[in-house]
């Protein structure tokens, strides 16, 4: 049976959800909950962890006995099948006649198994890394519609089977751009990743790209290209909670890289040239501002005194001298020669 969460979209496909952030952080806490009402523990949810020998069965007991009488006849032969090794970073989970045999999983080392009565499935606790594709999100400043599959445990077939018919996320006033993360990830409950989800992995897979669309969605571009670890954070949540009742922990998720379209890239391109040119116009124009009131100022100092200004004229004469020109050309002041006719004609009238 397929679960569901909200209301089904108008127009949309056949089991696609309107499904909000806070319903995927609380998609654990929701299955745990109604776990224990119906009488297990979160240490199995949807099974029970206690069962033993004495509760297979009549049929059952027949089996395990003829199981036992087999082992014996045959040893020590029977020893290369009944013992089991698993690594230090392993976990094995033991199904006895369909059941889960009490105890939980076995490892790390040496356990022992009958044959033909016990199955077992191994499970590596080891950290897993997850590329996301690169998911082409469209974003908004005022907000965001989504349509996503049911992501309660149990429904890991009616997810894989919708999500590769969602392609975008339709929003307003929307720009769409590629994101890809990675996802680091591993079991923390062998008992639980075997028994309540088909394929723990793959499931956590692809809620992984979900949920990153799903968070990128409802963002404005200029926070997911400035705020990442922000929205590292969410999604490390959001994941960590959902895939609680999977026996899956959510160790960190990172932003890789966020691609935005050529013509986009080019708009914020020419907006930035612009932004840089404007205010190199506006320093300029300050520097000219101050570099006229310093000349204000000199031409006051210069007027007060007319031999200031005679002085600034030999001064500029000596400069252009010392460059080692061949030919000097400059205008000779009238000021200059009024002076010196002045002062032929004072001495003209002391003779």
């Amino acid at each position: 049976m397929e679960k569901h969460l909200g209301k089904t979209t108008p127009g949309s496909p056949k089991g696609y959800l309107k499904v909000d952030l806070p319903i995927l952080g609380s998609l654990a806490q929701h299955e745990t909950s109604a776990g224990h009402r119906d009488g297990y523990s979160h240490d199995g949810v949807g099974i029970n962890t206690d069962e033993s020998e004495n509760d297979s069965g009549l049929i059952g007991k027949i089996l395990i006995a003829l199981s036992w009488v087999m082992v014996i006849l045959t040893m020590p032969f029977s020893f290369c099948v009944c013992f089991k090794v698993v690594q230090e970073y392993e976990r094995a989970v033991i199904f006895r006649l369909g059941r889960l045999i009490s105890g939980g999983a076995k490892g790390p080392g040496i356990f022992f198994i009958l044959p033909c009565i016990d199955c077992y499935a191994r499970v590596d606790l080891r950290t897993r890394t997850y590329d996301v594709p690169p998911q082409e999100v469209s974003w908004t400043k005022d907000s965001a519609e989504s349509t996503l599959c049911g992501l309660v445990p149990g429904t890991y077939m009616t997810l894989t089977g919708c999500f590769a018919s969602v392609t975008y996320v339709l929003t307003k006033d929307s720009v769409t751009v590629s994101v890809d993360a990675v996802v680091y990830y591993r079991v923390s409950n062998a008992t639980i990743s075997v028994a309540n989800v088909e394929n723990a992995h793959h499931s956590t897979r692809l809620l992984a790209q979900t949920t990153l669309r799903n968070t990128l969605g409802t963002r404005p571009l200029h926070e997911i290209l400035s705020d990442r670890d922000v929205i590292s954070s969410t999604m490390q949540v959001i994941l960590d909670g959902a895939t609680d009742a999977w026996g899956i922990k959510v160790e960190r998720v990172e932003i890789k890289d966020c691609r935005l379209p050529v013509q986009l890239q080019r708009a914020m391109a020419a907006e930035a040239e612009a932004a840089r040119e404007a205010r190199a116009k506006v320093i300029a124009a300050e520097g000219e501002q101050k570099a006229s009131r310093a000349l204000r100022e000199a031409s006051e100092v210069i007027g007060d005194s007319p031999a200031a200004l005679q002085l600034r004229y030999l001064q500029t004469l000596n400069t252009i001298s010392a460059e080692k020109n061949s030919t000097i050309v400059f205008p000779l002041p009238i000021d200059l020669l009024t002076y010196f006719i002045k002062a032929k004609e004072a001495s003209d009238k002391n003779k």
